[in-house]
């Protein structure tokens, strides 16, 4: 496992690129031919994509904040990139919406045009209303799939949260476990320190007493020699 301060920074722009990467091709590549309900749901495939897609932009801003300041710039620039794309494919994708709701529009108002045998338009009161109910669905669909995604989203954020209590409980912890351990390397010095001392001293009073002692045998041998 890769435990280096970028890791999980360059693990989620890859899942970012890898949805972009879907996501234009849905709206520029083979999807962009497609018409009718089969547009409506790539689209809605899109949207599902772009909140994931602002998932990972939230976890590369929370994971941009560890890395350290000597190669931060770059990153930054790389999270600019991301942001700036993904602002891009929102548009598109708003402008997509627009498109084909302009186009159901104008294809149910020229479905219902009034003829000889239907002077009142019947069937463009009916297509309306049953693009009006397809759109209610999309739209209930939509707001279904939001909230699962900020429920998701907000228990991610709990979790993320609690995490960081822990690890800061645990900086905490250590902190006084080192400070706990400095106090006690400062009293074992200090002991340390005494016992040289006491041992010099007895040094000390050892060699007196050996020179005095000495001295009394040289005075001893001295009275006995010269008497």
């Amino acid at each position: 496992m890769d435990n280096s301060p970028t890791a999980l920074f360059d693990s989620y722009e890859q899942d970012f690129r890898q949805i972009i990467d879907s996501i234009r091709l849905k709206l520029d590549g083979e999807g962009k031919d497609e018409r009718g309900e089969q547009r409506r749901a790539t689209l809605r495939r899109v949207e599902m994509e772009l909140d994931e897609a602002d998932e990972m932009i939230s976890q590369m801003e929370i994971e941009i904040q560890g890395i350290p300041q000597s190669i931060k710039p770059q990153y930054q620039n790389r999270l600019k990139t991301a942001k700036g794309d993904l602002v891009r494919f929102k548009k598109l994708s708003k402008d997509i919406h627009s498109q084909v709701s302009r186009a159901e529009l104008l294809s149910s108002g020229r479905v219902g045009t009034p003829t000889s045998d239907e002077p009142y338009g019947p069937t463009s009161d009916r297509t309306r209303l049953l693009a009006g109910t397809t759109t209610l669905e999309d739209g209930t669909r939509r707001l279904q799939e939001s909230q699962r995604i900020a429920l998701e989203t907000e228990d991610q954020g709990a979790e993320i949260l609690m995490n960081l209590r822990t690890q800061r409980e645990q900086i905490e912890n250590s902190r006084d476990t080192l400070r706990t351990a400095d106090t006690a390397i400062d009293r074992a010095s200090g002991t340390l320190k005494k016992m040289i001392r006491r041992m010099y001293q007895q040094r000390v009073v050892t060699a007196g007493i050996i020179v005095v002692l000495v001295l009394l045998i040289a005075i001893i041998l001295w009275e006995k020699v010269f008497r």
